[in-house]
């Protein structure tokens, strides 16, 4: 209904959509005359009519309201109350009867649609023999009504008559019937750059010609103004990230109807945004992970340069060095009144980050995001190709340790890879607006009892309240895994749990996804928005669907929904009134599900249903398939670890051990007896001769030829490792995994029973299989290739070996330094390898070495891998043997300062206890390992442990070393760090300190090696305030669902700068070329 109101004489005019008007005013007694279809010029001539038997009474008519009509085909005028009597006239219009608008003598027959125009018989022929493509439509009196009432105009005269029937001047209004707005007007599809808008014809608009008007109106612009006969409309070359009002109205005869609105906000255009946090290059050139295997500036300073393209670094660095507050990175904001443009929702950074990476950071960034316990992508949108991807690749790094309740109650652990295990999936989804905080609701849903950790990013984090930009549609997965504890598990079995980022409405695919693959969807939705649901009603749906419906946001209950035959919801909880007690429906509802055996997959499994909804999947690149096929060609093969070690890598087996024996006799004669030394040592030689030769005969075996074939591109050859690396442990994991704990065990309670350890640790070694030992024997192939023919396919591959292997140590991969079961070093190998690194970095290898020793399981790899982002093997079942080695990168910008072109790491064997010395020399290995290590280092890390009787044994190894660095014109940087320790006093930490430098002296003065006068400070570089750490406990309380220590990751960072703060002082030693030789000087040395 519109109002115009004149004030002279309070003449008020009201008309109702679409057909029928009044007229009120207000006045002394009065006339009426209507002017149906009135023109300005019919005014002034036009006479009062004083026919009062067109006029009708109503006594009983007092109120102002609007009167209902009775009949919609009539204009209604009212006037007020004269003589006690109302005077109403019903005014018809005009033209009853419609003529052609050619000839105007006939009555119209037709009306054509398209121009609008009515034409009888004979000038509707001609008008369709001239334009074929108008559309002609017979003249009906329903249609024509309507064209004739909708939006037409009418005049009124209005004039006051005293009783002598004299009238004043006539007051005059125009009015014209409403025209229909558009209905149901939508946004279909929103771009960075383009959107389209659709609506329908409004109310009896059907038939009628007739076209729209839209306003398009943006911040900073002049309003654009389009014409269209469609009720869509597509629109491009918008602004990304900016917001759009779009008004749309009905033309018809000139007249337009009230508009309809709708606002869009455009999505950012994902390059654009990239540029802003740095990242533009990366888009297409993805990040690896030798991208940060780099000491940079912010490694050897303090100042923190926080500018928004230093977000993407830091957020890598922290997650990298296992920081659980890797998310929390915001940008110093210089413009305080741009302070939004400055900052960056956490979601945004990690999709930003995932899109930026190839396949291998982003398996690493998955792992680490695990370990912090964060939710990692399950399904990746792209806003710039609309593509959506599982991450199936990304997730199968990930190897939990649980225990479900049918193994706690045996005491065993469950130690599987998640992505390959099978579990109920519980997915959670909004509709409509945000009236709580779902992923916080999740957070303290799968939270124990002990501690609460935010597995999900929600608006109270650190820039969590920012606006997502390129993050909705995206999934995550999280997983809750029991520890066996029922005071302490929130859940008795384990579950996977998916949560969708956005509005369901506006991603199809993700929902009907998880709609498809879910044990149960919790749909979190308010009462007003359930009206979508209906669009269920008879489809199937695999999971289980339960409304969190809400009442405004104060109140909520949980519902249960079917869909077939109809659909239905039935109410399954009390309304909840505070967000405990949603949280506890939330529990119950979940622990009923889990007890009910529901159906169990692995994400592995849902690829397919994935492909169906039009998903992508990460692995499905012919690289990927490729390198699959060939490592299981050599998984497939492996039925006994011991049997395929001895058929298949014969290179490294008996024969290997022997002559490593041999070797390392020559120079240390440990049976010479009282034989005489030079006819000793030349009955070593004629053996090691004869050991070479049957060295020699041994052929390429069938799996090595696959694996030597796995070696294409250097995509397919990093996939192939990869693949490789993860079905070995599957084969291997759990019986190392009960080994690893029996060893643990036996350590701990029968420490004197060294027979059964040395058992144990022997079979550890024969079901140990990992992609090192197919490395060991492309060295020994290598070593033994000179007796191959000279121009033979098969040699030429096997020469190639060293340059692949170092660029993979370039790409991150370690290097085996010292074969620990052999405990011999391939100098050949070892040699050839480093040479064709130190040409890969163009002669730029000038080195500093940093190693670690301690006691074995005392967590060295562990500490490493954090401090630096290398990755040395840390899992159970896979202890250090021998020695390894990574290469670290020194960015430009602070190889001056640091004195070196590149760093490299040394992760040694575990020093076993002393009682534990056997036969096979073992306790001279872990030792010679140490020494090695420590006498090609410049700084070391001494892990040392709250057993003293393991301190001693270490501190003598220790110790030993350093007697044969004599002569040598320096001393090393030695860091001591107590592992596990919390909560310790400075005092008390300073009485263990000062204790400890006692020890030391008192063991320097009883060394018989040594010159009486030594002292500590004479073969040790001790800084006063930083020789001594306290590293915290990797986890703040009970595995598997506690939280890493943030005070651990922040210790090793600390520790990590001090390090590099004291290499500084000490001078190149040489570049890889010296190394080498160092190498097989020291180790013979030793």
């Amino acid at each position: 209904m519109f109002r115009r109101e004149h004030f002279a004489l309070r003449l008020q005019v009201y008309w109702w959509f679409p057909e029928s008007l009044r007229v009120d005013w207000e006045a002394e007694p009065l006339a009426i005359r209507p002017l149906s279809y009135g023109s300005s010029s019919q005014l002034s001539s036009e006479k009062p009519d004083r026919d009062y038997s067109l006029y009708e009474t109503e006594s009983d008519s007092t109120s102002k309201d609007v009167p209902p009509l009775a009949n919609r085909n009539e204009i209604t005028c009212g006037l007020p109350k004269h003589k006690g009597q109302h005077v109403v006239s019903k005014l018809n219009p005009s033209r009853q009867e419609e003529m052609c608008d050619s000839c105007g003598q006939n009555a119209a027959v037709k009306i054509c649609l398209t121009c609008n125009n009515s034409f009888c018989e004979s000038h509707a022929r001609e008008h369709h023999e001239l334009l074929s493509t108008h559309t002609l439509a017979a003249v009906s009196r329903d249609l024509e009504r309507r064209r004739s009432q909708l939006g037409q105009q009418y005049t009124f005269s209005v004039a006051t008559q005293d009783e002598d029937g004299h009238l004043s001047q006539w007051v005059t209004e125009r009015v014209t019937t409403a025209v229909p707005p558009p209905q149901t007007l939508t946004k279909r599809h929103s771009e960075a750059t383009s959107l389209s808008l659709q609506w329908t014809k409004g109310e009896n608009m059907e038939g009628i010609p007739h076209q729209f008007l839209i306003k398009v109106t943006s911040p900073g612009k002049e309003p654009h103004v389009i014409y269209t006969k469609d009720c869509y409309k597509m629109f491009s070359d918008l602004e990304p990230d900016t917001e759009y009002e779009f008004s749309v109205s009905t033309v018809l005869k000139d007249n337009c109807s009230d508009p309809v609105y709708i606002s869009v906000h455009t999505e950012p255009c994902l390059r654009e945004f990239l540029s802003r946090i740095g990242l533009e290059d990366q888009y297409d050139r993805k990040l690896s992970v030798s991208d940060f295997l780099e000491i940079t500036q912010n490694d050897t300073s303090e100042d923190k340069t926080e500018t928004l393209k230093s977000l993407c670094e830091a957020f890598l660095k922290s997650l990298l060095m296992l920081n659980i507050n890797a998310r929390n990175v915001k940008s110093v904001c210089e413009d305080l009144e741009a302070g939004e443009k400055n900052t960056i929702n956490p979601l945004d950074l990690i999709t930003a980050v995932f899109l930026c990476s190839d396949s291998f950071l982003q398996q690493d960034l998955a792992l680490k995001m695990a370990l912090c316990q964060f939710a990692v992508p399950l399904l990746l949108p792209n806003s710039e190709t609309r593509e959506i991807t599982m991450m199936l690749w990304s997730l199968r790094g990930i190897v939990q340790t649980f225990r479900p309740s049918q193994q706690a109650f045996m005491k065993l652990n469950c130690e599987e890879r998640l992505v390959l295990f099978d579990l109920p999936l519980i997915s959670f989804v909004r509709l409509g607006k945000r009236f709580m905080s779902k992923s916080a609701m999740l957070n303290k849903l799968l939270s124990n009892a002990e501690h609460y950790h935010d597995r999900f990013c929600h608006s109270e984090l650190v820039c969590g309240d920012v606006p997502r930009k390129i993050s909705d549609g995206l999934v995550e997965v999280s997983w809750y895994l029991p520890c066996g504890n029922r005071s302490t598990d929130q859940f008795s079995e384990p579950l996977a749990v998916a949560n969708l980022r956005g509005d369901l409405q506006a991603f199809d695919k993700q929902f009907s996804f998880l709609c498809q693959t879910s044990t149960a969807v919790y749909i979190f939705c308010d009462e007003s928005k359930q009206d979508y649901l209906k669009n269920f009603e008879g489809k199937h749906v695999n999971a289980n669907i339960i409304l969190v419906s809400s009442r405004q946001g104060k109140t909520s209950v949980l519902k249960t929904m079917t869909t077939t035959p109809s659909l239905k919801t039935t109410v399954v909880s009390q309304r909840n009134k505070t967000h405990t007690e949603l949280l506890q429906a939330l529990q119950k509802s979940v622990s009923k599900i889990l007890e009910s055996n529901p159906n169990k997959m692995s994400l592995a499994s849902l690829a397919e249903q994935a492909r169906c909804c039009e998903i992508m999947i990460d692995e499905d690149c012919n690289e990927c398939q490729s390198a699959w096929e060939n490592a299981h060609k050599i998984t497939s093969t492996i039925t006994e670890t011991s049997e395929f070690k001895e058929q298949e890598l014969p290179s490294q087996g008996h024969t290997w051990k022997a002559l490593s024996w041999l070797e390392t006799e020559h120079w240390r004669l440990r049976k010479v007896g009282n034989r005489n030394t030079e006819e000793y040592q030349m009955s070593l030689k004629t053996k090691e001769k004869e050991l070479k030769k049957r060295q020699q005969r041994f052929d390429v075996s069938a799996a090595m030829l696959n694996f030597l074939e796995g070696f294409g591109s250097s995509a397919q050859r990093r996939f192939f490792l990869k693949w490789l690396e993860m079905e070995l442990d599957d084969l291997s994991r759990h019986q190392l995994s009960t080994l690893q704990d029996r060893y643990k065990e036996q350590n701990k309670k029968s420490p004197k029973n060294t027979e059964t350890i040395a058992e144990i640790d022997k079979q550890i070694s024969v079901y140990s299989l990992r992609v090192d030992h197919f490395f060991r024997e492309c060295g020994q192939l290598y070593v033994c290739s000179s007796s191959l023919p000279e121009y033979s396919k098969r040699r030429k591959a096997i020469e190639q070996l060293p340059a692949l292997y170092a660029q993979m140590v370039l790409d991150g991969f370690p290097l085996e330094l010292v074969d620990g079961d052999a405990a011999n070093i391939p100098m050949k190998w070892i040699t050839d390898v480093l040479t064709e690194l130190h040409y890969i970095l163009d002669s730029n290898s000038q080195l500093k070495v940093i190693t670690t020793i301690g006691a074995e399981n005392s967590g060295k790899s562990t500490l490493l891998n954090t401090m630096f982002g290398v990755r040395f093997a840390f899992n159970k079942g896979t202890c250090t043997r021998g020695a390894f080695m990574q290469l670290v990168r020194v960015s430009k910008d602070v190889r001056r300062d640091l004195g070196c072109d590149c760093i490299l790491i040394i992760d040694t064997e575990g020093l076993k206890q002393h009682q534990m010395v056997q036969n096979d020399h073992s306790h001279e290995r872990d030792k010679e390992v140490a020494s090695l290590a420590l006498a090609l280092s410049d700084a070391a890390i001494v892990s040392v442990s709250k057993d003293g009787c393991t301190d001693s044994h270490i501190l003598k190894v220790v110790l030993h070393a350093l007697t044969r660095l004599e002569g040598v014109d320096r001393k090393l940087l030695c860091h001591f760090v107590h592992v596990n320790i919390s909560g310790m006093s400075a005092d008390e930490k300073k009485g263990r300190d000062k204790e400890l430098l006692e020890k030391l002296n008192v063991m320097i003065q009883r060394n018989t090696e040594m010159k009486k006068d030594k002292k500590l400070s004479d073969v040790m570089e001790l800084h006063p305030n930083t020789w001594s750490w306290n590293i915290p406990p990797i986890w703040k309380g009970t595995p598997p669902m506690a939280p890493l220590n943030v005070d651990f990751s922040e210790t090793a960072q600390a520790l990590k700068k001090q390090l590099l703060w004291g290499l500084k002082k000490y001078p190149v030693r040489g570049d890889l070329t010296h190394f080498i030789k160092k190498i097989e000087t020291l180790w013979k040395a030793v």
